[in-house]
């Protein structure tokens, strides 16, 4: 199986402060990825760097087996979701316009294909369709992130890269979106990577958990073989905010 996101050498720095120094991995296609760490490990960065958002100092991304050194990054971000805390909609667009707009540029003028696209993922992550009119400050904090990752799929992309979505709404909610993403991932088999502070939500979402420190991944591990064999103390004070 070729690995649908590769990393070789890969290191950021801005000026002297260096934030990923030699990054090596390799995430194969159908993987939930949930990446923890403390604060300013290099967990966005390591996301960014996926979709071209960050450049790196110095090695090699490869996304489907291309280098993106040799691709086009604007095509590259229509073919990957991103969702990140809060959903940052479109304010002056509805919901169904925010979720049609990638779909709009693939399709051209192919309504039929757009709407379509539209009520397939308002209903796979469960919006109701009487909210297709509405603009985002009409709607609820977990409505605006629903909508948010229904925008991000809605173009059929094969990788989804998730910054803390949940971060900002209340533990019901956060509790219902968990329960959504994992429903979604087995149901499209799309490969997620998804960024959390919070080592619970890590270890019940992922099939694979990527743990980093100061910018390097100290542990790459399925969740039960994070908890049952911490490589070093840093993942075993990780595992021990894990209340099971």
């Amino acid at each position: 199986m070729n690995p649908v996101i590769e990393m070789k050498h890969v290191k950021k720095a801005y000026d002297q402060n260096t934030i990923i120094e030699d990054l090596n991995v390799s995430i194969d296609p159908g993987e939930f990825v949930t990446i923890v760490g403390s604060s300013g490990c290099g967990k966005t960065t390591f996301l960014k760097m996926i979709n071209g958002l960050i450049l790196p100092t110095a090695g090699d991304i490869f996304v489907n087996g291309k280098n993106l050194k040799d691709v086009d990054l604007i095509q590259l971000r229509r073919n990957i979701g991103y969702v990140i805390q809060g959903s940052v909609l479109f304010p002056h667009m509805t919901v169904r316009e925010n979720i049609a707009y990638v779909p709009t540029l693939w399709n051209k003028k192919n309504k039929q294909a757009t709407k379509d696209a539209v009520q397939k993922w308002m209903d796979i992550v469960g919006l109701d369709p009487s909210m297709m009119d509405r603009y985002p400050h009409e709607l609820s904090g977990g409505q605006q992130q629903r909508v948010g990752i229904a925008r991000a799929l809605a173009a059929s992309p094969d990788i989804l890269l998730m910054d803390e979505p949940f971060g900002a709404v209340d533990a019901i909610t956060r509790s219902q979106l968990q329960n959504e993403i994992k429903r979604i991932h087995q149901q499209t088999g799309i490969t997620i990577l998804f960024v959390t502070h919070d080592i619970e939500e890590a270890l019940v979402l992922g099939t694979k958990v990527m743990v980093m420190d100061h910018g390097e991944i100290v542990q790459f591990d399925r969740p039960q073989e994070l908890m049952d064999h911490p490589t070093n103390d840093f993942v075993v004070s990780l595992v021990n905010h894990h209340p099971y």
